[in-house]
């Protein structure tokens, strides 16, 4: 039965018109049989009978010629709705007003009536309800069916866990669960039943899926390494298997866990890179009853920073950002995340190129700590625009730190990319030279800075993620630009932690690499989303390769020649050996761009060779041809 209904649900018009066709005539004809005997109290006489015998064939044509009229098969029986059902009227008030004719037009010529007006009247009556109701009957046993039938799923891990996801799949609900098997990595278990469904040994995973017809795994340990989990969702993904996940322990709801909570495999969940964790006591004494401003803080970045200063308890937050519908945004997401700690958030709209009204600003909020996100990060534009890139990532950098240093701040954090380091990008360049900026401004001057690099981070506004999953939604093709460019990740709040904790730990004027783990392939990244969204590459979508764009590294770094990574407290944060910075240099092209920026002379030839001068690093790369 249910392998019927699964052909039934896969194919549209499984039973052909001409079946649907002669059902309803059959029904029809037993609606006539029916009509006849209600007219005579279920005995009709045998002329009766015999006039009944002779009229089938024109009761047939006529019911038939309606039916054809107006394409009463037409429709899906088991999605019939009120449009079929008012097809079904139609056809047979169309025919019962043949029959009415062709009673008047015997009554004209004093001949018998074919069919008495009485047994017409009630044909039609029963005639509606036994058609519409073979479609309401069909409709609502697929429904019944599809409804009632529990999907099949396995669950990985055969442990406390594992009974206590069991138990909450198979409660009642609109999308019932049924667990067929357990999978598990301690052979002990094998061989097994825990709550009546069998034990297998993970290893065993791609048989048992295949076998025993399951449609969802679902991954119960929390203790799993990532490397382990990447494996057993990768297997699952093969088997064609959607994968879901049990949220921790403290996130279930008054401490029992529903099946509503369990969560869809995320990409990150795929990277294989455990999660990096810190303890929080230096951020918290730095950030609890502090004066904190974020500039892009409506930015992936900003706002995560933005939220995690709230809520670990900062005074006062104040968010600068030139957009002003992300900052609107910010806004109302920090209420709904922090409840009442949104109070200590003000919302600004600044622009660090704006050296007078950012003075302004920061001398009013006299910030105890400076988060400066604010720049723009997408290399494919800046490479067209290199003195946009001067203006707000250069020029940018050095207005706010300067307004930091008048406001007396203690901290000042910059936000910095693994592009800046041996750039071949005008953004890569830009951001470096911002770290010039800090190194030439800053240190020395009685205020903490700090840089902080890292790469692509998971999931942010514009990243290759988002990317990848409006392309997949669109039906493809996925873009890649190079099948073996590689690259840095994290996730956003990991990314934040690490800056707020190397922030707060700092005795100033350094410069912290974070630990990223491995180099993931982006085509891998690519090919992953796409199994996650239970599509084949090559036969759902496709994925062209348009070739690098102009600046784009094959492989990102994390530290230049001129540059050795040195421990921490922490192993995920590194500090770099620094190389010499000519800080007068760089101070003084500063005073020259900004005088020329003020006079509207500061061009694009400018900026190139203000790189060159401060970053013999820095070598152009050219764009690759597309190799599809």
């Amino acid at each position: 039965m249910f392998q019927l209904l699964h052909t039934i649900q896969s194919r549209p018009q499984l039973v052909p018109r001409w079946v649907i066709f002669s059902i309803d005539l059959s029904l029809g004809v037993v609606a006539l049989g029916l009509a006849f005997a209600a007219r005579f109290e279920f005995a009709p006489p045998a002329h009766e009978l015999e006039a009944a015998r002779r009229f089938l064939p024109l009761y047939l044509a006529i019911r038939a010629f309606s039916m054809l009229v107006f394409r009463t098969f037409a429709g899906i029986i088991r999605f019939s709705g009120s449009r079929d059902a008012r097809r079904v009227l139609l056809a047979l008030t169309m025919g019962t007003a043949l029959f009415l004719l062709l009673d008047l037009a015997a009554s004209s010529l004093g001949r018998t009536y074919p069919i008495p007006l009485s047994v017409a009247a009630i044909e039609l009556l029963a005639s509606s309800v036994f058609l519409i109701g073979f479609r309401i009957s069909v409709r609502s046993i697929y429904e019944r069916f599809q409804t009632a039938r529990p999907t099949p799923v396995v669950i990985f891990g055969a442990g406390e866990a594992g009974i206590i996801t069991k138990q909450a799949v198979e409660r009642p609900s609109v999308d019932p669960m049924k667990v067929i098997a357990f999978l598990d990595d301690d052979p002990s278990k094998r061989g097994k039943r825990m709550d009546g469904a069998p034990i297998f040994a993970a290893s065993d995973a791609a048989r048992i899926l295949q076998d025993y017809g399951a449609k969802r795994l679902i991954i119960s340990i929390q203790q799993l390494t990532p490397a382990r989990k990447a494996e057993v969702i990768d297997a699952a993904l093969d088997a064609g298997l959607k994968v879901m996940d049990v949220p921790p322990a403290q996130r279930w709801i008054q401490g029992e866990l529903s099946a509503g909570q369990l969560r869809d495999i995320r990409i990150e969940d795929l990277l294989g890179r455990p999660v990096i964790e810190l303890d929080h006591t230096a951020i918290a004494q730095q950030v609890r009853g502090a004066r904190i401003i974020v500039t892009g803080g409506a930015g992936s970045i900003g706002s995560e920073l933005v939220m995690q200063a709230l809520a670990r308890g900062a005074a006062e937050v104040l968010a600068l950002d030139i957009a002003e519908t992300p900052l609107h945004d910010l806004g109302l997401i920090a209420r709904t995340r922090l409840g009442q700690k949104a109070e200590n958030l003000t919302l600004r709209i600044a622009d660090v190129r704006d050296t007078h009204g950012l003075d302004a600003l920061i001398a009013a909020f006299a910030p105890d700590v400076v988060y400066h996100a604010a720049a723009y990060k997408h290399v494919p534009v800046m490479e067209v625009q290199p003195e946009a890139a001067w203006q707000t990532n250069v020029m940018g950098t050095a207005n706010v730190i300067r307004a930091a240093q008048q406001a007396k701040t203690g901290t000042f954090v910059l936000i910095s990319t693994d592009k800046a380091v041996n750039p071949t990008s005008i953004m890569g360049a830009s951001k470096r030279m911002a770290e010039l900026v800090v190194r030439s401004i800053g240190e020395a001057s009685g205020m903490h800075c700090v840089i902080t690099r890292f790469g692509n981070v998971l999931d942010s506004n514009g990243s290759v993620i988002p990317l990848f999953r409006r392309q997949i939604e669109a039906g493809g093709p996925v873009t890649l630009t190079h099948p073996d460019v590689t690259r840095y990740f994290m996730t956003i709040p990991e990314a934040v932690q690490l800056v707020m904790e190397a922030a707060a730990t700092s005795g100033g004027d350094d410069i912290f690499v974070f630990d990223m783990g491995q180099r993931v392939r982006i085509a891998d990244l690519a090919r992953r989303m796409i199994r996650l969204s239970g599509l084949v590459e090559g036969q759902d979508i496709d994925i062209h390769v348009i070739g690098l764009r102009a600046g784009e590294k094959l492989h990102e770094e994390l530290m230049s020649g001129q540059e050795n990574l040195l421990p921490t407290h922490h192993p995920k944060i590194l500090r770099a050996a620094r190389a010499e910075v000519d800080r007068e240099a760089v101070r003084l092209t500063l005073e020259t761009a900004a005088e020329a920026m003020a006079a509207g002379r500061w061009t694009r030839q400018d900026t190139l060779a203000s790189f060159a001068r401060h970053l013999p690093e820095y070598t152009p790369s050219e764009p690759e041809p597309s190799t599809t």
